[in-house]
């Protein structure tokens, strides 16, 4: 998995079982090289590029992809002989679901893990739910509700990658999971930290904690149409993005010291989330965060306090590290996708029906 944080490619080896029983044997974060992640970067950010380049970048990350699985492999004295099937997620260059021509564009050649690791790979994903109609956005709650639901007890599972989102899982199995993309996670967070302090993120918050949030500026963020967008829906760089800060930066008449933005920017995100969450809960069910905002203890300290009535903490409690729930989410889909079995839940996504997701290279 190589989400919209761009801090690496995380790698999972996980068992599942026919039965549905699931177990994680290890994982690793590998980094991108430079000038990979600068070219990941700009295309992403600059939305345009050539075809040369977009080939060839779509080939050298299905390289980097490739070789990180065999070197997790020998780290663990394991053989392709061992693994059935790869999930390859890929990383997305630009998440479109809603126009006329809806698309859901990632690299990462998956011929090109097939033939490096020489393991049958399943990818694209998300093309499929979108044809039927669907966001093609988030997949992961379909992972969460087969392992992390509890009957008789609603949770909710919080990721918080470059964009968040959250996942409700109900308490009864005859209600319908809920999932969907709050809005920015640290993707603002981390440009903002990496343009004024010269460091990848904001480690623990702490720039953060310095600064005050500004409530004026905050009320300029909040003005987004995506925060009143009915749900299914789903969003991305393409709109939470260098562009849209500087957008809104604009509308606010004086120029707010940077510590106090960064603060104002965990506000953004706590806040999104939070509302989301006492907007589609009817109990006071626990919250369970994961992905690389599950660091941030400055985040998790406001979303605390946003949600007085919940206990929030992250899904080490409920025994999967947060850095792996996602990778390991698309081994599961691959599992389900090699098994002939759907992976999209219609209540999520809001396609027309369940479908087997991911193109399959042997």
């Amino acid at each position: 998995m190589s989400g919209t944080s761009l801090d690496g490619i995380d790698v999972a080896i996980t068992t599942l079982e026919p039965s549905g029983a699931f177990q994680f044997i290890a994982a690793q974060t590998f980094p991108f090289p430079e000038q990979l992640h600068q070219k990941l970067q700009l295309l992403i950010t600059d939305q345009h590029c050539n075809l040369q380049d977009l080939g060839e970048i779509d080939i050298a990350l299905g390289q980097l992809i490739g070789k990180s699985i065999n070197q997790l492999l020998n780290t663990h004295q394991l053989s392709s002989n061992d693994i059935e099937a790869i999930g390859s997620h890929g990383q997305t260059l630009f998440h479109s679901p809603s126009g006329e021509f809806p698309f859901s564009l990632q690299i990462g050649d998956a011929n090109v893990i097939a033939e490096i690791t020489g393991i049958t790979t399943v990818a694209d994903f998300r093309q499929r739910d979108i044809a039927t109609g669907g966001q093609g956005a988030p997949l992961v709650p379909a992972f969460h509700q087969a392992l992390f639901s509890a009957e008789n007890e609603e949770r909710v599972i919080v990721n918080i990658g470059g964009i968040s989102n959250i996942t409700l899982l109900p308490a009864s199995s005859n209600k319908a999971v809920i999932g969907f993309d709050t809005g920015p996670g640290n993707a603002l967070l981390d440009y903002w930290t990496t343009l004024h302090l010269g460091k990848a993120y904001d480690e623990n918050g702490q720039w953060a904690k310095s600064g005050k949030c500004n409530e004026s500026l905050l009320s300029i963020f909040l003005n987004e149409p995506y925060f009143e967008q009915a749900i299914p829906k789903s969003t991305g760089r393409e709109l939470f993005n260098k562009a849209w800060l500087d957008n809104k930066l604009t509308e606010y008449a004086k120029k707010p010291d940077p510590a106090d933005v960064q603060a104002t920017l965990v506000e953004l995100t706590a806040l999104s989330i939070a509302e989301d969450i006492e907007n589609y809960t009817t109990s006071n069910g626990n919250v369970f965060i994961c992905g690389g905002g599950a660091h941030n203890d400055f985040l998790l300290d406001r979303i605390q306090s946003l949600l007085k009535n919940k206990k929030v903490s992250t899904t080490d409690d409920l025994g999967l590290h947060p850095d792996w729930v996602e990778a390991c989410a698309f081994a599961w889909l691959a599992h389900r996708s090699i098994n002939q079995q759907t992976g999209n839940l219609t209540s999520v996504t809001g396609a027309k029906h369940p479908v087997i997701l991911g193109a399959i290279y042997q």
